[in-house]
């Protein structure tokens, strides 16, 4: 199947890339020429494991190909997917002015039967206002053409879209028409071998199903890290109550980590828009409220244990910080907790050596030579004449230190743990102080 992909960020590229990894002829078109030349040349602009190998396989195997040509993008697939961002607005709601460019784009340009797939996550009745802004266009054309819009929206996570791409969960498809439905259902075939993945609804049931996942991983973070700030006032270890819960097949280990606050690209931005959404159509949605406040709060734990440990004087002390993204296995930074933890020590008068395996560059990006902020490129660099150690992101590569070499180059023998990685007997074994969220001091 020929297929043309708009955007070429983090879900139009990985979507292109996999659907082209099956034999299809995948088309990926973006207005920044410069990302363009650099994919024609294998340069990737996002760090995702395994994804620069895919692209270039494609590449050179013929299936996956880039323009920044519009016409050229919507001449060469029967599938147009849009993958463009859906920035938030300054009231919280998604801002669909790239989603509905490309449907006046892909409507100026058709000349046969095109099927729209809404790829990227965008607010209920979306849908019908890129299938109104289509129909406008080919009015004003005066071009009678069939076309169909689904709502298919992804669901991937960042440091393993590939295997969600490959082996997901459930494929949905949000469509009113049959037409649409088994070619999608065709399409991705290849994905849905060994058991049933498509799920067939319409469009704006598939429109809320991606909020609502979002919204529901989300609540769960929020409220155990409300559970934590308990924990610790009641003097309970917040992760003996997550083992305690997990266990129960209704709850379920996953999304029930404590620490300080989730970030990225989606929760925050998602749960903002579905509460928009909410009060759009005259409903207060209380719960969606305490989920983005809570996490708004949490954020700031690890900055009030540290002004708490210093008795509020942090003028002059220099800070360790492992973890900038907002996540392992990623680089990227948006609404990543670390940016919350250096910006507030760098106010506070006091100085940060960060490290992080992916996200230096995008952190350099950000911040430049910010006084107050230098960037190690080795975890044990940043331990050079630092007073405390702060973990902010949970990389694999930081789960076992040397606790007797950080008693030795930590000033203040401290470390602030916003992942809750260590078991604190062990770090005190060692003479070190240990702070983390919602355990016992």
């Amino acid at each position: 199947m020929k297929i043309t992909v708009f955007g070429s960020g983090y879900v139009g590229l990985v979507t292109g890339a996999c659907l082209a990894e099956v034999g299809n002829q995948v088309l990926c078109m973006d207005v920044d020429q410069n990302k363009i030349d650099q994919l024609k040349q294998g340069i990737i602009p996002i760090f995702e494991p395994g994804l620069e190998e895919m692209v270039r396989e494609n590449q050179s195997a013929g299936r996956l190909h880039f323009t920044a040509d519009v016409r050229e993008a919507v001449d060469f697939g029967l599938f147009q997917f849009v993958a463009v961002g859906t920035p938030p607005d300054e009231d919280g709601s998604a801002d669909l002015k790239y989603v509905l460019a490309v449907a006046k784009s892909i409507a100026e340009h058709m000349t046969d039967y095109k099927v729209i797939v809404d790829k990227s996550t965008v607010p209920v009745g979306t849908a019908d206002k890129v299938k109104n802004t289509v129909a406008d266009v080919l009015r004003q054309r005066g071009a009678s053409l069939e076309f169909d819009i689904v709502s298919n929206p992804e669901f991937l996570k960042e440091g393993s879209a590939l295997d969600d791409f490959m082996k997901p969960d459930r494929i949905i498809i949000g469509t009113d028409s049959h037409r649409s439905a088994e070619l999608l259902r065709d399409l991705y075939a290849p994905f849905n071998r060994n058991r049933e993945r498509v799920i067939n609804m319409d469009i704006r049931s598939a429109e809320l199903t991606k909020y609502a996942a979002n919204a529901m991983l989300a609540t769960k973070i929020s409220f155990m890290n409300e559970l934590a700030n308990l924990a610790e006032r009641l003097g309970a270890d917040i992760e003996h109550v997550r083992h305690g819960i997990g266990s129960d097949t209704r709850i379920g280990y996953s999304f029930i980590y404590p620490g300080c606050g989730y970030g990225g690209s989606c929760f925050p931005k998602d749960v903002k828009a579905l509460e928009r959404t909410a009060r759009d159509y005259g409903y207060h949605a209380e719960l969606l409220s305490a989920v983005e406040n809570v996490n708004d709060r949490q954020k700031h734990r690890l900055f009030e244990k540290i002004m708490a440990h210093y008795q509020g004087d942090l003028k002059g002390k220099r800070f360790a910080l492992w973890g900038l993204a907002f996540k392992p296995n990623t680089d990227d930074m948006r609404e990543a907790p670390s940016r919350v933890v250096l910006e507030a020590l760098i106010e506070a008068g006091a100085e940060v050596q960060a490290y992080d395996p992916e996200a230096l560059h995008e952190a350099q990006r950000i911040y430049g030579d910010k006084p107050g902020l230098s960037y190690c490129h080795n975890q044990l660099d940043t331990l050079q004449n630092v007073d405390a150690l702060i973990i902010v992101t949970e990389w694999k590569q930081f789960r076992s230190p040397d606790f007797d070499q950080l008693h030795q180059q930590l000033n203040d023998k401290v470390i602030f743990d916003g992942r809750n990685m260590y078991e604190p007997k062990l770090v005190r074994q060692s003479g070190l102080q240990y702070y983390a969220i919602g355990r016992p001091v």
